[in-house]
């Protein structure tokens, strides 16, 4: 009776502190927290949590998340930054549905392994890779990505890879919005050394 009573305080305070860091939380993070990974186990089997992927668990009482993948990227690999199509679906400047989930990482990173949900890596040079990046709360967790002005930039870089057409759609759907900052897409042009390509479609479109 006291062992069920000591396993009831520590489930219950594993789960104040999940509450505490938002509802989802990686494995090494609730250790970070003190949680033991046999009480996250015990929560799961007990239904108080659910398995979002490998090592990344939420809290079964809250909503299922509006962007699971995003946010268990972000939970598993936190350094990366969504990127290009990824964050071109984010931002709304696409039509296109991703069938990955697409992340920069630093040249020469170590790819993560990762095979839920699929990902697709972009090497970014260290000046590429740090400018214009937002942080985003989704369902309560931190999730980074680049800025719309980047993201385009970015696109223009890797458009051999993606298509003009995805870019040039890309950039349309900008324009239609009420703000529209040119002088930022060229900033960001620069930064990814496609300024010179970026600028006769600015000036057609914008």
């Amino acid at each position: 009776m006291i062992n069920k009573a000591l396993s009831n305080n520590v489930n219950q305070k594993a789960l104040n502190t999940i509450r505490e860091m938002g509802g989802t939380v990686r494995t090494t993070e609730a250790v970070q927290y003190g949680v033991h990974p046999r009480t996250l186990y015990q929560l799961r089997d007990s239904g108080d949590l659910h398995t979002l992927s490998r090592g990344v668990y939420r809290l079964s009482e809250l909503d299922e998340p509006s962007e699971p993948d995003l946010v268990i990227i972000a939970k598993r690999i936190p350094r990366a930054v969504i990127c290009l199509v990824s964050a071109l679906a984010y931002h709304e400047l696409t039509t296109q549905v991703p069938h990955t989930i697409s992340i920069a990482l630093p040249k020469g990173a170590e790819t993560p392994r990762v095979t839920h949900p699929p990902i697709a890596v972009h090497r970014f040079s260290e000046e590429a890779l740090n400018q214009g990046i937002e942080t985003h709360q989704i369902d309560g967790v931190a999730v980074h990505m680049y800025c719309p002005e980047k993201t385009l930039a970015d696109c223009f870089k890797f458009r051999n890879k993606l298509g003009m057409d995805i870019v040039l759609e890309g950039l349309k759907l900008y324009r239609s919005r009420k703000t529209v900052n040119v002088e930022q897409l060229m900033a960001y042009g620069r930064v990814c050394r496609v300024e010179k390509i970026m600028r006769p479609y600015l000036e057609a479109i914008i």
